[in-house]
């Protein structure tokens, strides 16, 4: 199994420096942008219109699964993104799949630290509103790193994850875990079953859903996620 290189403290542990702060530079106007961050696998994002600075905008942050990309997730996000008006921001790992897969926390976090701050240039983000959210090993990504900064993320999303591996929860933002019985990949009871049992027993404030369509991004499933996101 591959490892990554470990950076400083910070990186290691998952805790973001990221703070939301008020944007110096004027919003980007609507479309789809490469952010520059790398020349291979760079971070996406979605600017719908009506955007300006005169009101914080939610931000949804969405991981791919294991060796996918920011293209297989665009088709069941984009559309909601711009009808219903939030930033839509899609990291891609620098390896086959996210770092803390892989051995643990490194340089994902610091591109998604960079990315962050990149959006926060522009928009006023609303702290309200900004999930982590993920697919598979993406799902167990989101559900990890939102938790350990449950302080600045407010919902954290798992569609089909494999596990959670937090050390320290910070916060206590709520969750949206969703799984299929017959997932051929990452078998529900020991997965987002275990994770719902687990959150429950320390008195989170989660919900699960489940639905027929084995391991998968159910589109059903993710208008309920948006419900849950921007209620």
């Amino acid at each position: 199994m591959a490892t990554i290189k470990k950076t400083d403290t910070s990186e290691q542990s998952g805790r973001l420096s990221f703070r939301i702060t008020p944007p110096a530079k004027k919003p980007l106007l609507a479309g789809e942008y490469r952010l520059s961050l790398t020349e291979e696998r760079d971070t996406l994002l979605i600017v719908p219109r009506g955007l300006t600075l005169e009101k914080p905008v939610p931000l949804f942050v969405m991981f791919h699964g294991a060796r996918q990309s920011a293209k297989n997730v665009i088709p069941f996000l984009a559309d909601h993104a711009r009808r219903r008006r939030f930033l839509l921001l899609m990291p891609q790992s620098t390896g086959p799949t996210w770092d803390i897969c892989m051995g643990g926390y490194g340089p994902d976090v610091s591109r998604l630290e960079k990315a962050l701050r990149r959006i926060s240039e522009h928009f006023a983000i609303d702290p309200a509103h900004l999930a982590f959210a993920g697919f598979s090993d993406g799902g167990s990504y989101a559900l990890s790193l939102g938790l350990t900064n449950g302080d600045l993320v407010s919902h954290v999303i798992g569609f089909s994850a494999g596990f959670m591996k937090v050390k320290k929860e910070t916060g206590s933002p709520p969750v949206f875990l969703s799984h299929s019985p017959e997932d051929e990949r990452l078998d529900i009871s020991r997965c987002s079953a275990s994770i719902y049992d687990e959150l429950k027993k320390k008195g989170g404030d989660v919900v699960f859903h489940t639905f027929s369509g084995g391991h998968v991004i159910h589109p059903p499933i993710v208008e309920k996620a948006m419900a849950f996101f921007l209620k």
